[in-house]
């Protein structure tokens, strides 16, 4: 019967796979009736809980005085961790997280109570209003200071392949240096808010903004000190997450649901968006280091790379954030020998978290460096440098933890975008443009993306679907991905659509709930569509035996002959409207529901060897950028962008498009204007959108092109497509390439200017100075 599942290559005549269709909740979202979770119309008992939170980063509270608080108008209950009836640690992985404070100060905005009023406004006024006093400790709130302590979240990680140490000491050519990569605000549209509404006895219905809806499930129901089975979380969908929502919505949930069970009354909490910004954890910052080995022809023969994260007060998800950025400083090239060092280290500021390309980026970064301080050693175009050292059968393909590329399309895409984009001819512009210009000067950047998919907790790597068919033959699917913008349940749709061969709109994906899909990993690492649309599939091919077992034995044809198409179900001459064999099937007593499950197959890594398989397959693309310097002010703009992105086969080109563009955008935010900035104290001070700049419309080029790479996944993915979330936003090195190649234009290209990341103008101004200070040489 495994005849049924259907791998299509082409699109298929009346399926909506393959093909753009529209995001199912465009027209509610662009109209304003799309429900997110402060839209819920609010319960008659509705009240509302606010945070008061520490102004120190570390020590020891040494009074707390609420008196205040409890007397400010309409304040209904005030509570701290002595008020908390289970767990008070909601750590995701390891411990380390209290969900209120326990004496301790991790961090500056560490909430300390939680107050619950009649309306918002008296919730917020009434935080203010605790009179609190701290014996204050030395705080250490930079990279550089925790390694100085060795202060870490969790044990340092290494992994390599090679004697690179000798291989350091002989080869022809070294280099060396350092990169401070800065971290990122998540910065979605809707903030962190959650809705608790107690129901019979301890039992609670949790509505929540987040990523990970089984593990506010967990939390709540530890936090509760009841079982997991009293505790039902519904997510519609978020406005954008980005990782932020994955781990940290959990806190807000958490304290709702303490209230509402104290109350016997619904309560919404809602973060105001300063708060949220300092409350919630970022993109992790870096601090990197490497030293190169390499000839005169620009092969690298050897790297030794250090990646030092700042993880913030607790451990979080940074060990896998951290293992994911070693994963990939490799990126597209083979280093040759190699020894890779990952710190997790620990700081007195926010727990940073996941963010789209989970510590990928902050790795992958480091190979882009190390192709550029070549090709300016040797005086060589980087993109040659690239070329030579890319993966394939010449230079091998296993990566530094022992991983083969299986399927090596890297030189095969950049070849295309090389070609298509004329980047040869546009160097030769851009050298005639600089020669010719004394203050505004062109860069010009191809860098590519190999990036790894699958979580790298192998345990997350599986998802499930339950799906009904009704006698009217409409067809309702849940699954325990979540929708925070990205087009999952649309995606989700088209599989079922087309494995049923009707049209979408007979398809309804609702919610997703943890009372109908249990024990589900959050919607995170690019695996959205990768998990639960092979889940959904599967649950139609359940239904799917058995109507074609029905049809067969009504018409005398062998079963596996039939065939779902155009809504009809056929074999042997004979056809029946969809809707009739259900109707038909529902009388005669066949089961019209089914759940379904995958887990990801092959995927596993050894810590101890420091080698292994962490991911399914990769996905791979390349961009093109070019920007204008102006080396008076250190301004640039992003002239013209060419992408290729290798996503498989499309299931639906214009949301995957919609990814890439998005993900570009984004990454481009991170590396030049993203500046996020304590004060001395670790008080965040980019804490609101005056004072942290993400972009614009007004930074998105006129010329920005975008392709699909059009080549099904090796992998038996789903209809072999490939993911799209996270890799897109790694393109958008490129832009930093780019705008390091104008400065190095100052030096005649000789010399590979020290641009820490995020390039703002002021960075990039004194990046022109150094090299013009130093007369074009290092």
């Amino acid at each position: 019967m495994r005849k049924l599942v259907d791998q299509p290559s082409h699109k298929a005549e009346h399926s909506p796979l393959l093909r753009s269709e529209k995001h199912e909740s465009a027209i509610r979202q662009v109209s304003g009736s799309a429900r997110y979770v402060d839209d819920i119309p609010a319960p008659a008992s509705l009240c509302y809980a606010s945070a008061g939170v520490t102004n120190v980063a570390s020590g020891t509270l040494t009074s707390l005085d609420l008196s205040a608080v409890k007397r400010s108008p309409g304040v209904i209950d005030v509570i701290t961790i002595s008020d908390i009836p289970g767990h008070t640690d909601i750590g995701p992985v390891f411990g380390g997280d209290p969900i209120l404070l326990d004496k301790e100060v991790k961090f500056h905005g560490q909430p300390v109570f939680a107050v619950l009023a009649e309306t918002q406004e008296q919730a917020r006024v009434a935080a203010t209003k605790a009179t609190m006093t701290f014996a204050e400790a030395e705080a250490i709130l930079t990279t550089n200071e925790a390694l100085a302590a060795d202060a870490k979240v969790r044990p340092t990680h290494e992994f390599g392949r090679g004697d690179v140490s000798n291989t350091l000491q002989t080869a022809p050519l070294t280099a060396s240096g350092h990169l401070s990569v800065g971290g990122q605000e998540h910065m979605y549209l809707e903030g962190q808010v959650s809705l608790a509404i107690p129901e019979e006895e301890d039992r609670i219905s949790i509505f929540t903004s987040s990523q990970h809806p089984s593990e506010v499930q967990k939390l709540v129901a530890e936090v509760l000190d009841v079982k997991l089975h009293r505790v039902a979380v519904d997510m519609r969908r978020m406005g954008g997450g980005f990782g932020g929502k994955e781990s940290q919505a959990a806190q807000w949930a958490c304290l709702a649901a303490v209230f509402a069970l104290r109350t016997r009354r619904a309560v919404k909490m809602r973060l105001p968006r300063m708060l949220d910004m300092q409350a919630t954890g970022k993109r992790h910052p870096f601090e990197n280091d490497y030293e190169i080995a390499f000839n005169e022809t620009g092969k690298m023969l050897g790297a030794k790379v250090t990646v030092s994260g700042n993880c913030g007060h607790s451990p979080d998800l940074s060990d896998a954030i951290v293992d994911r950025a070693m994963f990939h400083v490799d990126n597209a090239y083979q280093l040759g020998d190699t020894h890779i060092t990952g710190h997790r280290l620990k700081t007195n500021i926010v727990s940073h978290t996941a963010f789209r390309g989970f510590g990928g980026p902050q790795g992958l970064i480091m190979a882009e460096l190390m192709m550029d301080v070549v090709a300016r050693k040797i005086g060589l175009d980087p993109l040659s440098v690239r070329k030579l050292n890319l993966y394939g059968e010449e230079n091998g393909t296993v990566t530094p933890y022992g991983m083969p590329l299986e399927q090596d399309i890297l030189a095969d895409l950049i070849g295309k975008l090389e070609a298509n984009s004329n980047y040869w001819q546009r160097r030769e512009e851009v050298k005639a443009f600089n020669a010719a210009s004394p203050i505004i000067k062109k860069g010009l950047a191809l860098t590519p993306v190999k990036f790894g998919i699958s979580f790298t907790a192998k345990h997350l790597n599986q998802a499930g679907a339950l799906l009904h068919i009704y006698t009217d033959g409409s067809i309702q699917v849940n699954h325990g991905g979540t929708e925070m913008g990205q087009g999952l349940h649309t995606k989700i749709g088209q599989i079922v659509a087309h494995e049923f061969g009707v049209t979408l709109d007979n398809i309804e994906v609702t919610a997703t709930r943890t009372d109908k899909v249990p024990n589900t990993s959050p919607t995170a690492a690019s695996s959205g569509t990768d998990l639960n649309g092979k889940a959904a599939q599967n649950a139609c091919i359940t239904i799917k035996e058995r109507l074609a077992a029905f049809f067969a034995e009504q018409f005398n044809v062998p079963a596996e002959d039939v065939i779902f198409a155009a809504g009809q179900v056929s074999a042997g001459g004979h056809h029946l409207p969809f809707t009739q064999l259900i109707q038909n099937a529902y009388m005669a007593r066949i089961s019209l529901s089914a759940t379904g499950y995958y887990r990801t197959p092959k995927i596993y890594y050894d810590r101890e060897t420091g080698s292994g398989r962490p991911f399914f397959y990769f996905a791979n693309g390349a961009a093109v950028s070019e920007v204008s310097v102006d080396t008076l002010t250190g301004e640039y703009t992003l002239d013209k962008v060419d992408i290729l992105h290798d996503v498989g086969t499309s299931l639906n080109p214009a949301i995957d498009r919609g990814q890439i563009e998005g993900g570009f955008i984004q990454g481009m935010g991170w590396l030049t204007t993203e500046d996020l900035r304590w004060d001395d104290s670790g008080r965040l001070i980019s804490n609101n959108m005056a004072t942290y700049k993400i972009p614009a419309i007004g930074d998105t080029p006129a010329h920005f092109n975008v392709a699909l790479f059009d080549r099904p996944n090796a992998e038996d993915s789903i209809y072999h497509s490939k993911a799209v979330g996270e890799p897109p936003f790694m393109l958008a090195i490129s832009v930093w390439c780019a705008i390091k190649d104008a400065i190095a234009s100052l030096a005649d290209y000789k010399v590979d200017p020290d641009l820490p990341a995020p390039a703002t103008p002021e960075k990039v101004l004194m990046a022109i100075n150094a090299i013009q200070n130093a007369g074009g040489e290092q």
